[in-house]
């Protein structure tokens, strides 16, 4: 691909971008800027990596909207497109030059398909799927291999479900989902009523409904409950080794990042971003672009646009005032046990 016909694709999304063609190379690939080899188009972020643009033996870069990461990249003679979002430009560069590996339309001949399945165009279902009865898959479904869907689950329009990921019964994704390998949708929640003679197992009649674009990591799981819906809003990511207990409910362009674990009922609304091992009780209501830093451990409503850290959670810049003085404990336990000795107190 020439870099020309490379940049006609980008600047139809970006079209505020500048650029400089210099010899309009020829790329055969990307490459990480610190890896980066000759013929292929590579990134640069910010100016803190300016001193990549000196040496780089790529032939083309995308850039920030930086007068001098520009002026040094011409110096060189290189190629280069200059935009407001260079990470954005990254993905978008990325989807030319890479295609997820994606099994044929059709279907293998060891797929297990109930006859009362609704299966629609374009779908394409690899070796050893299980399809249940009276499920329904729409148009451009892809279903990679071993991958278990029970009985009167939904599976929406070009939803891609990953190797070994099992879609359980009461089950409801959106289209242009991607569920990935070893995921789990629609699992029974942990319902149990404690009585004298140890437990009584609550069933799990209820559903999951995840909207369009949700995004689940490997390994991840989403708990159906015993009455009602647990609910993945539009648009919203989950990383790998996520736990969504039964009936909680996450609003729209949430991200949310691995090892994250929810109990039951929980509420978390619209741009929500949860850092890795972030725990949070039950029945949690964290508002709208609200931050739970990393390990934080949520026990108590979270104001919407509110930054909490630490275990329990605290507002961000309290926590930053009590790590500062948790660091000097040893250093006060010292000087209050010289002030006890200067005032005559035994120890």
């Amino acid at each position: 691909m020439k870099f020309s016909e490379f940049v006609q694709h980008l600047t139809a999304t970006l079209p505020q971008s500048q650029v400089h063609l210099a010899d309009d190379p020829e790329l055969t690939g990307l490459s990480a800027i610190e890896e980066a080899a000759a013929q292929t188009l590579s990134y640069i972020e910010g100016e803190k990596y300016a001193h990549h643009v000196l040496t780089t033996p790529a032939c083309a870069l995308i850039l920030p909207r930086h007068e001098g990461l520009q002026a040094q990249a011409c110096d060189r003679n290189l190629a280069w497109i200059a935009v407001e979002a260079p990470r954005v430009a990254l993905a978008l560069a990325i989807s030319c030059f890479y295609q997820p590996v994606r099994p044929p339309v059709g279907i293998h001949p060891t797929a297990q398909i109930h006859p009362t399945a609704q299966v629609g165009q374009d779908v394409a279902i690899a070796a050893n799927v299980v399809i249940g009865a009276q499920t329904t898959l729409g148009e451009g479904v892809a279903i990679h291999p071993n991958v278990v869907v029970y009985a009167g689950a939904q599976v929406g329009d070009r939803t891609v479900l990953h190797a070994n990921c099992v879609i359980h019964e009461r089950s409801e994704i959106g289209p242009d989902c991607v569920i990935h390998a070893g995921a789990v949708i629609g699992s029974e929640g942990f319902g149990f009523v404690p009585v004298s003679e140890g437990w009584v197992k609550m069933p799990q009649a209820g559903y999951v409904v995840l909207a369009s674009g949700v995004e689940v990591g490997c390994n991840a799981t989403i708990d159906r409950p015993a009455l009602g819906t647990t609910q993945v809003g539009r648009n919203t990511k989950i990383d790998n080794l996520v736990q969504v207990a039964h009936g909680s409910k996450i609003g729209e362009n949430c991200a949310i990042a691995a090892q994250t674990g929810m109990a039951g009922g929980v509420k978390i609304g619209n741009r929500v971003i949860l850092a890795g091992q972030v725990g949070i009780v039950d029945h949690v209501t964290i508002g709208d672009g609200a931050i739970g830093a990393a390990k934080a451990g949520i026990h108590h409503h979270v104001q919407p646009g509110e930054i909490v850290s630490g275990s329990p959670a605290l507002p961000h810049k309290v926590f930053l005032k009590a790590s500062a003085v948790f660091r000097r404990l040893p250093e006060m336990h010292r000087t209050l046990k010289q002030l006890s000795r200067d005032a005559g107190f035994k120890e």
